[in-house]
């Protein structure tokens, strides 16, 4: 195909209309919506309206506040939103459902859930669970240590950890994994049963000419299993907090700035491997949508660096970032 035909063909190209609304926006019994029926509900919704964009928000797993633009993976789903009727239906949960309204009633039927699995799944679901862990291993076993983990120390940031913990001593790791084997295995249990609603969802949406349209923050929290698992390609200092955080300088909106709190990358040392942490980062991204927005993608090309001490953003400075190289790579890889 020419240049100017594939143009023609790109989603961009083309004018069509789509509705933003995150699904923990849906209406559910669980205090928030989720990715079964509802969900594909609303897809039909769309495909009935003549929309063709269904725009979410992150669907990462959030900390205490709820935001999604501030969660502890960057590859991981939220597990809030996995469908427990789903599970149901699969025959994974005996018994009743006694929907509820916070996150550890959802929990409760997921462990559930995960018992069920280990003693009824077909050969073609454990076959399926285990290819899912093989292919995300570059990030799931990271996020089950450092859930874990944080579990064992009362929910506090992993820079708070024993030191052998928040370094990652080997032989510390080790014990961890000795200890929870069942809830490590639990952990990645629900990041498939999260990624293969997700899919399923995706394709209904798909099949109705609808294409989902994702959301990519640039930066990402500190108190994340990223950040935990690969400091090298974050400013920190010894004792693994940041040394200098982003935000944005002051304006009209705010006399002082807006000081965000999160680790600035280690840009040189992206650049040394070819950006391959970026890479990562995108390829999952489109695994899981059609089209991808980057949140605040201005700091590609400068962005804001604040001392970590200050307790505002007046006092930053702008620092040029690699943008032009990174996304040179990125287009090489995805766009060849």
């Amino acid at each position: 195909m020419s240049p100017d035909r594939e143009r023609a063909h790109s989603p961009l190209m083309r004018r069509e209309a789509g509705i933003l609304l995150h699904p923990t926006s849906l209406p559910g019994p669980w205090g928030t919506g989720d990715l079964g029926a509802e969900a594909h509900r609303f897809v039909d919704l769309l495909a009935a309206a003549g929309q063709h964009v269904w725009q979410i928000l992150p669907l990462g797993p959030p900390h205490g506040d709820g935001s999604p633009y501030q969660c502890n993976s960057v590859h991981a789903g939220n597990p809030l939103l996995i469908s427990v009727e789903a599970l149901a239906a699969e025959g994974w949960i005996d018994g009743s459902i006694e929907p509820g309204p916070r996150w550890t009633d959802k929990q409760a039927h997921l462990a559930r859930a995960y018992d069920g699995f280990k003693a009824r799944a077909d050969d073609d679901i454990r076959q399926a669970f285990a290819q899912f862990v093989a292919d995300n291993d570059h990030w799931l076993p990271d996020l089950s240590l450092y859930r874990v983990i944080k579990a064992e120390h009362h929910g506090r940031p992993w820079s708070e950890w024993s030191t052998a913990e928040r370094d990652r001593d080997p032989m510390a790791l080790e014990r961890v994994r000795r200890r929870h084997t069942q809830d490590l295995e639990r952990i990645r249990f629900e990041q498939f049963v999260f990624h293969r609603q997700w899919l399923a969802l995706k394709r209904h949406a798909n099949d109705r000419d609808i294409r989902i349209f994702g959301d990519l923050p640039i930066f990402v929290a500190h108190d994340s299993a990223d950040v935990w698992a690969q400091r090298e390609y974050f400013v920190l200092g010894e004792d693994g907090q940041p040394t200098v955080v982003a935000g944005v300088p002051p304006d009209y909106f705010s006399e002082t700035g807006q000081r965000w709190g999160n680790p600035h990358y280690d840009w040189e040392r992206m650049r040394g491997d070819d950006f391959r942490w970026w890479q990562a980062r995108l390829q999952r991204q489109l695994e899981l949508f059609d089209l991808v927005r980057i949140d605040h993608f201005r700091g590609f090309e400068s962005y804001w660096e604040v001392p970590a001490e200050e307790e505002t953003a007046m006092n930053g400075r702008w620092v040029k970032a690699p943008g032009d190289e990174l996304f040179e790579v990125l287009h090489e890889r995805f766009d060849p």
